[in-house]
């Protein structure tokens, strides 16, 4: 039987699926720190499955740096619009035009592998993966461009 405290405190935290984190619970005998490691396992498993699926949906988001001398723009693509209006998506979007502002990656490729500046347990692409398994959606980086006044 799952812990309805837990499973509540586990979606809110995770955004995953209810029935991905009663299935966690499930499967981890209650364990909350077991069944986000579950999630997390089976969320990138998820995010592999569906790199394959059309992005032709998306936004461009911008950032500028409060100094006003750094900006990035950054081409986020989704497979529906609906995901692209979510606020999930919409913050993944704004968080790698952040990054690539910050860090002047030289391509996507480099963006992914680079440590996340918010986090630095984890890379761009774990947290593009992360991002998939909770909108359930393959979802791509298409290009950036990042501007600087010297």
């Amino acid at each position: 039987m799952v812990d309805i405290i837990l499973l509540k405190k586990l979606r809110q935290e995770t955004q995953v699926s209810l029935a991905d984190c009663r299935k966690a619970l499930e499967e981890m005998g209650n364990n909350y720190e077991k069944a986000k490691e579950w999630l997390g396992k089976h969320g990138i498993e998820k995010a592999e499955k569906k790199s394959e699926r059309e992005t032709s949906q998306g936004l461009i988001e911008s950032y500028i740096h409060q100094s006003g001398k750094v900006g990035a723009m950054a081409e986020v693509l989704c497979e529906t619009d609906f995901v692209a209006k979510t606020d999930e998506f919409k913050h993944f979007a704004h968080e790698v035009a952040m990054q690539i502002a910050a860090m002047n990656p030289k391509d996507v490729q480099s963006l992914l592998k680079q440590e996340y500046i918010r986090d630095s347990s984890k890379t761009i692409e774990n947290l593009l993966k992360e991002t998939i398994a909770k909108l359930g959606e393959n979802i791509v980086v298409k290009k950036f461009q990042r501007f600087e006044i010297e």
